[in-house]
């Protein structure tokens, strides 16, 4: 559960990442409150997936796949050109976060037990 929260948190840091670049310093209302809704629910999601998923890999995976999602939504809508190198370079981030995902052991995934350290 804990991965399907951090993918969904990657695709609205996208979302926010994307209202962040049309608000225009934050000076325009709707893209400036899309920011702010996206971005704490993807904020949100972030803590709550990293509960169990180590602090390092989690935090990766959601800023590469949203990074990757950016990209390709700015690429489709016209305000960036995708080229070859680029698409290179974006599978390369694909590749590093599934990595990452496949190297986290078992025992990474299952939530850490709380000690009072009394």
């Amino acid at each position: 559960m804990a991965w399907t929260v951090l993918l969904v948190s990657a695709v609205f840091e996208a979302v926010w990442a994307t209202a962040l670049g049309q608000s225009d310093g934050l000076t325009r209302l709707g893209p400036t409150v899309v920011f702010i809704v996206f971005s704490i629910i993807s904020l949100v999601g972030l803590g709550w997936a990293m509960k169990t998923i180590p602090t390092g890999t989690a935090y990766a995976v959601w800023t590469g796949l949203g990074a990757v999602l950016t990209v390709i939504w700015a690429a489709s809508t016209g305000q960036e050109p995708l080229t070859p190198l680029k698409v290179l370079f974006l599978v390369g981030i694909i590749g590093c976060a599934v990595g990452l995902k496949f190297t986290t052991s078992p025992e990474e995934d299952e939530p850490a037990e709380v000690t009072s350290g009394r």
